[in-house]
């Protein structure tokens, strides 16, 4: 009698990629749908991926030179009307607090969709003086956008985020710092560090943030050949200056408007990370991104080989590695490493009561796939290297997913077939245009961003030989 196939864990991704990545995140125990419709619960091990994305932007952002600070969740809700592009952008998914202390608010608040109006109005007491800039601050927060189709990590009315604020002298000087944080902080930790080939552009118009004269944005090609706009930076002009009356005392004895950016990245990366790297087997995490870079595992509950893989687990934390010791031996082995397989930690190392004989590991590799038994004495030599060739390969399936899915195409008509293929489409924006962007629209297609012909970031709306990046988005 044949034995009955082993159902699959998850869904597979070619079946129906939605329920692949919700069964994803239920099974890796990433998160879970919090008691609101639209917020969620992250739990512990997601949690750890967004800690140490946290750990690495704020390394990044602090070399920029900001400095972190907090501003207050509740905003009164006079602050967003100064501004009347951002507060009609915002207005369908602003959540307001009318009642406090049993009693209605004298005037209502609204809980922080974003902070540009509450820093403008702080920023417009600190600075003072030309010597007062530029000023560069930063908080880790939560915000509330009302969602209205929620999908975790994805799109939430609740999550955490990073927002940056700045204030400058001149023009120059804020759309080059704008810049700088669209290309050496989040893009640098987004390919070097989240193994995502992103593409950086420019936003068009009709894409840009409400209040922004213009706006950076890296783009993601998730496995479903879907877009996802990890990151952006926002030039602000003197929009905010003009309505808060941030000005400073320049060195000609003038009062001279700042010059302002705002600049965001959120969990949404924790979903990116998923859709980009997930198999049909479970996560798979980049090494240097992982929390767990390696699990020691114990196959049998002898004392010797528990004590080895204490031992190993030590030695590899020596070496620099984040390691953890599974020694859970009253939990079959079997389930154990598929578990694990789920979280997608890079490195699994098995050992039990034959391996010690042989003075072995069973060492199987997450990403590229495979075990191979491994010298126990020169695993601490060896694991560096595999970690590190581990990334590469991460980073290279997905430039190499992005590149054979982006097709250059001269026709609205064709760049919507391309993107409701589950590809991007690359065409001049000479010929797509305003009136193409809103045909395309219809279609739920959009311009993710503008690119020069060279592949770097357009200085204008209206640069020569730009084109549209063109596909469906989450």
């Amino acid at each position: 009698m044949r034995a009955m196939a082993k159902a699959p864990i998850l869904t597979p991704r070619a079946d129906d990629f939605p329920r692949w990545y919700q069964d994803l995140i239920n099974k890796a125990e990433l998160a879970d749908n919090g008691p609101v419709r639209g917020t969620m619960v992250i739990r512990p091990y997601g949690y750890g991926l967004w800690e140490r994305m946290q750990q690495e932007m704020d390394a990044r952002i602090k070399e920029a030179g900001a400095q972190n600070a907090y501003f207050p969740l509740f905003i009164p809700q006079s602050y967003l009307t100064r501004e009347a592009e951002h507060v009609e952008g915002f207005a369908p998914e602003l959540a307001v607090v009318t009642h406090g202390g049993g009693k209605e608010l004298e005037e209502p608040v609204v809980v922080r969709p974003t902070s540009e109006t509450i820093v403008n109005e702080y920023f417009s007491k600190w600075v003072q003086s030309y010597r007062d800039l530029p000023l560069l601050i930063n908080q880790w927060a939560n915000v509330v956008r009302w969602e209205m189709r929620p999908r975790v990590f994805l799109r939430t009315t609740e999550f955490l985020w990073q927002e940056g604020h700045t204030a400058h002298a001149t023009y120059e000087e804020a759309r080059d710092y704008a810049a700088y944080i669209h290309e050496k902080v989040y893009a640098d930790f987004m390919v070097n560090v989240l193994g995502i080939d992103v593409v950086l552009g420019r936003k068009t118009p009709k894409e840009r943030f409400a209040g922004a004269v213009n706006t950076l944005t890296l783009e993601g090609m998730m496995g479903d050949g879907k877009a996802l706009q990890m990151g952006t930076s926002h030039e602000l002009g003197t929009n905010f200056a003009k309505a808060f009356g941030t000005e400073y005392l320049s060195k000609d004895g003038k009062q001279e408007l700042v010059w302002q950016t705002s600049w965001g990245s959120s969990t949404r990366m924790v979903g990116g990370l998923i859709m980009s790297h997930g198999d049909d087997n479970g996560l798979r995490v980049p090494p240097r991104l992982a929390p767990v870079q390696a699990v020691v595992l114990a196959i049998k509950g002898d004392d010797a080989v528990l004590a080895k893989v204490r031992e190993l687990g030590d030695r590899l934390r020596a070496a620099g590695i984040r390691v953890q010791v599974d020694d859970r031996t009253d939990t079959p082995f079997g389930r154990r490493a598929v578990d694990w397989e789920l979280k997608g930690v890079p490195v699994r190392i098995e050992v039990g009561p034959r391996d010690l004989e042989n003075g072995t590991a069973m060492l199987a590799r997450r990403i590229p796939g495979g075990k191979e038994p491994v010298a126990l004495d020169a695993l601490a030599g060896l694991l560096p290297a595999i970690l590190e060739e581990d990334q590469a390969q991460l980073l290279r399936e997905s430039r190499e997913r992005r590149e054979s899915r982006t097709s250059d195409v001269s026709t609205v008509a064709e760049a919507a077939d391309v993107a409701a293929a589950g590809g991007w489409a690359r065409i001049p924006w000479s010929v797509l245009g305003e009136a193409g962007e809103a045909e395309l629209a219809e279609k739920s297609v959009t311009v993710r961003c503008l690119v020069a012909e060279d592949g770097s970031v357009p200085r204008s709306d209206d640069e020569a030989g730009a084109l549209a990046i063109v596909a469906r988005a989450y």
